[in-house]
């Protein structure tokens, strides 16, 4: 809500985001964790907690935060606590969640976000291990709710900010960033459709240059960067005008209506000690060994912020491009590829993969390891636009082939005559004829009018139906016009 700021208020916004982690099992039974299963068809029994069975802790899941503790740059506690988290809903069989409280997993850390070309640091509270809940069906009964226990006991990791983002654009430039690294770590496939990736806001209103934190709602279960920037701004105009109308904001949990374009009250805002949090007795204290945390860092990739730096140093490019190309690894993967199957041109293959090839999978709504136009393919034809074969107009031509299914850029070039004509006679006896029926644009260039210049190789351009090659063009001409 850019207005905030100078309404004499200050927006306080700190995220907690659920990310269900990668493994193919749930995190204390071994039933399954894949999406769009027959309602209670992955419901074990210790998922729907039948007297007697016992929670086992899935190995993986603790991998899995390990990796993003250590991509956060937070400590990995060698001992960590799961605790039982109270509370009465249809879909939670057991009457408690089992997650963590006072020991998590990870603690700290933080993540580095640019908003309008500008740095900003946000430091991270903790990241810890618990159970989703089932799922509460309202729309597929008359009168009736259902409930599907398939999602009980998927293993998630809730990952806590300090309240350090002042606008709904922090916010979102913070979940983009925390949505790429933990695909980009493995740990979580990102679907924010099938509930793989959601976010809780909390939103505080305080007057301008107040150290005092405002009382804050929660916003829950935002499955949409765009449903998270919409709710922030409406969140925090409402509690402005609240307390602007005399009012008091209530500490409350509420819930976004897309339909209305508005946040709704859900319920109270519980405290802490509202959930009885207490240590689960069947399970015992997670301990980490260093040597396994060495284990994991070993087989860690290259994470973003090192493979930005490395794009700029080794590649030469500019930071702003290096960003865009590590937002997510299967772009920089493919630029990488690309750049590789060219011998090299950095620079000449990054404008291809940011330009062309970024337009098109924005097109198709897909990732670059999706893309029609292969790494190899594209570098065939950024070779052929070096070494003057095809004009950098007609290679845009070449592209659209490529990515229609009409082969590789070589076929697509001699099956539509694209050739660029680079041969300096042939060139020359063009431009002889365009200077003879231009002479009024010769004139002018001789007069100082340089785009007079521009518009006699756009003539020899037109003459050769476009192939002539434009620079040689240029060349030409100067020394003709001398």
């Amino acid at each position: 809500m850019s207005g905030a700021a100078g309404m004499g208020w200050e927006i306080v916004i700190g995220l907690e985001t659920h990310a269900q982690l990668s493994t193919a099992s749930k995190i204390f039974s071994g039933a399954a964790t894949a999406f769009g299963a027959a309602p209670n068809s992955q419901a074990s029994a210790v998922d729907i907690a039948l007297p007697g069975v016992l929670p086992v802790l899935n190995r993986g899941a603790v991998e899995r935060a390990i990796r993003f503790g250590l991509a956060v740059g937070a400590r990995i506690a060698p001992r960590s606590v799961f605790a039982r988290k109270n509370y009465f809903y249809p879909d939670l069989p057991k009457g408690y969640q089992i997650s963590q409280y006072e020991l998590p997993v990870v603690s700290g850390g933080f993540l580095d976000i640019v908003v309008e070309g500008r740095e900003k640091r946000v430091n991270l509270t903790r990241a810890h291990l618990e159970e989703d809940a089932g799922k509460s069906l309202h729309e597929d009964f008359h009168g009736m709710s259902g409930i599907d226990l398939n999602r009980a006991g998927t293993p998630l990791l809730e990952i806590v900010t300090e309240p350090e983002m002042r606008s709904a654009r922090e916010a979102v430039a913070y979940a983009k960033a925390l949505h790429s690294l933990v695909r980009w770590i493995g740990i979580c496939d990102g679907n924010m459709q099938e509930g793989s990736f959601r976010c809780d806001a909390n939103v505080s209103v305080r007057p301008a240059g107040s150290a005092t934190l405002g009382t804050r709602c929660e916003i829950k279960n935002l499955n949409s960067f765009r449903f998270l920037e919409k709710a922030i701004e409406f969140e925090a105009r409402r509690q402005i005008e609240l307390i602007g109308d005399g009012g008091t904001v209530r500490q409350e949990t509420r819930l976004w209506d897309p339909q209305k374009g508005e946040t709704r009250s859900m319920r109270s805002k519980e405290d802490a000690h509202d959930y009885r949090y207490f240590p689960d007795p069947d399970l015992l204290p997670l301990a980490i060994a260093p040597e396994w945390i060495e284990s994991v860092r070993a087989a860690m990739p290259e994470l973003p912020a090192a493979m930005r730096a490395r794009f700029v140093a080794a590649y030469g490019l500019a930071p702003v491009d290096a960003t865009t190309l590590t937002a997510s690894k299967a772009l920089a993967t493919y630029f990488e590829e690309v750049v590789r199957h060219a011998g090299g041109e950095p620079r000449a293959c990054a404008n291809w993969v940011l330009g062309e090839l970024s337009a098109l999978l924005n097109r198709l709504e897909a990732e670059a390891d999706a893309s029609p136009v292969g790494p190899a393919a594209l570098a065939g034809l950024v070779k052929r636009v070096l070494d003057g074969t095809v004009s950098g107009k007609a290679a845009k031509e070449v592209f659209e082939a490529m990515a229609a299914g009409e082969g590789a850029a070589d076929a697509i070039i001699a099956a539509r005559g694209l050739t660029q004509i680079s041969d300096a006679g042939a060139i020359e006896a063009i431009v002889d004829q365009v200077l003879a029926a231009n002479a009024k644009l010769a004139d002018d260039w001789r007069a100082g009018k340089e785009k007079a210049l521009n518009a006699l190789v756009g003539q020899v351009m037109k003459a050769s139906q476009g192939k002539a090659n434009p620079a040689q063009a240029g060349e030409i001409l100067r020394r003709k016009l001398g």
